[in-house]
């Protein structure tokens, strides 16, 4: 007896011809219609971006550009002739004051040191953002060593001139950090022998580098109050994302403490300087710094707005290394201490790698806001790029009414350039950091 085997219903009994291949799946034209006119709202907000551009774009290359003066000596060049057309942007304002807007009032036979400075910064970073850079290790310790005490001799001359009572203000001063780390040790329940080795070489490597600063290299002294221009913006700017980043993460990694004096002591300064304005920081530092000082001790005036600087953006490093640090899954603590791995050994190892990678917004963001508020120091007497751009308005060879207007956008050009700079590098960082991720 046969029993007939029915064909199962999900099979095609007839073969169905190929369907031929959706149209405009790639190309430009097929990116237009599916980013720009995907729908009614987005094609809406595409018209509208369109007609802002076509308003406004003409205009601004017609000024900067089309109608500008790129040539001249005086204000002549710049204003309207007889006829009553009007100019545009005047770039020979521009190219007359550049060293101005480079260097402020520095002194202009040592100019050739500012040049070296700049030489020196651009050496650093590039060795420590180019991935396939050699011995990057080096270029560590040349980025956050050489080069602050080769800028420090170059920059003001050297001999910084520290009298005896410095010296052994010093000598308390590090012994001081030594009981500090030997303390810490005790709490932590670790070894005495590597906070003491620690310790003191953290001493020691501050009495190297200020006896260096204190040597005299036969360079004529420049004070700083006669730096500004690009020298002040990228200075402080540079000291500002060097300090913040590092002192970000140990107070972030101070407020997660389980010992309450150290908690309490990073909660109290980051919610206290985040509570108030940048300028309030540099005012405070500018006026109210010296007076916590003995009165024989002066404080640089570019110093000053410097530690605020530092100490404002490390407290808001702080809370976006703490965002990263809670967004870390539980497991990877578990899984590090199940190693046998210590404290140290387990954010250092293990969780500040991962806890970086995924704030690098953040942080850039941070580096971002940091490098456009320098502009600030101007409240308190500092010439950045912005403030010599303002005293160079009112020079009277150069009245014209386009001259203010070119001087800012001389300004926003600069600022871009480094902002879409940072904003590119770190795009890049995430998609190589990320391509672990992907599945």
């Amino acid at each position: 007896m046969s029993t007939a085997v029915d064909m199962p219903r999900f099979v095609r009994a007839q073969q169905v011809e190929a369907l031929p291949p959706p149209n405009l799946a790639r190309g430009p034209v097929a990116w237009v219609r599916e980013n720009l006119f995907s729908g009614p709202f987005n094609t809406l907000l595409t018209l509208v971006v369109f007609y802002l551009l076509y308003i406004s774009v003409p205009p601004l290359a017609k000024f900067l550009v089309i109608d500008a003066v790129w040539s001249g000596s005086d204000r002549a060049a710049c204003r309207a002739d007889m006829g009553g057309s009007e100019t545009g942007a005047c770039w020979a304002f521009i190219w007359e004051k550049l060293n101005y807007f480079t260097y402020g009032s520095y002194t202009v036979s040592e100019r050739w040191r500012v040049d070296i400075f700049f030489a020196l910064l651009a050496v650093g970073v590039g060795w420590l953002l180019w991935l396939k850079a050699p011995r990057r290790d080096l270029g560590a310790v040349y980025f956050f060593w050489l080069f602050p005490v080769a800028s420090y001799i170059l920059l003001t001359g050297g001999n910084a001139d520290f009298s005896g009572g410095f010296w052994l203000g010093f000598l308390i001063f590090g012994a001081l950090l030594i009981a500090v780390f030997a303390l810490m040790a005790a709490i932590l329940k670790t070894s005495l022998r590597p906070a003491l080795i620690v310790g003191g070489g953290i001493v020691g490597f501050i009495g190297i580098t200020l006896a260096l600063m204190d040597m005299d290299f036969g360079l004529q002294h420049v004070p700083t109050s006669l730096w500004g221009g690009v020298l002040v913006t990228l200075l402080v700017a540079t000291v500002g994302i060097v300090f913040s980043l590092p002192f970000g993460i140990l107070l972030a990694l101070g407020r997660r403490s389980k010992l309450p004096i150290v908690r309490m002591a990073s909660v109290i300064f980051i919610e206290f300087v985040r509570g108030v304005p940048l300028i309030t920081v540099l005012i405070m530092a500018n006026t109210m710094l010296p007076l916590f000082l003995p009165g024989d001790i002066t404080v640089d005036r570019l110093l000053r707005p410097l530690i605020g600087t530092a100490l404002f953006s490390s407290a808001y490093m702080a809370e976006v290394v703490r965002g990263g640090l809670q967004a870390m899954p539980k497991g990877q603590y578990e899984g590090a201490m199940s190693l046998g791995l210590n404290y140290p050994q387990m954010m250092i190892l293990i969780i500040l790698p991962q806890a970086l990678r995924i704030v690098i917004p953040g942080i850039v963001n941070t580096f971002i806001g940091l490098f456009k508020d320098t502009s600030l120091v101007a409240i308190v007497g500092i010439f950045d790029v912005v403030k010599t751009i303002e005293a160079s308005r009112i020079d009277p060879n150069w009245a014209a009414p386009t001259i203010g207007l070119t001087g800012y956008a001389f300004a926003a050009l600069f600022y871009f350039i480094f902002c879409f700079g940072m904003s590119r590098y770190s795009l890049g960082v995430e998609r190589r950091l990320a391509a672990g991720q992907k599945r």
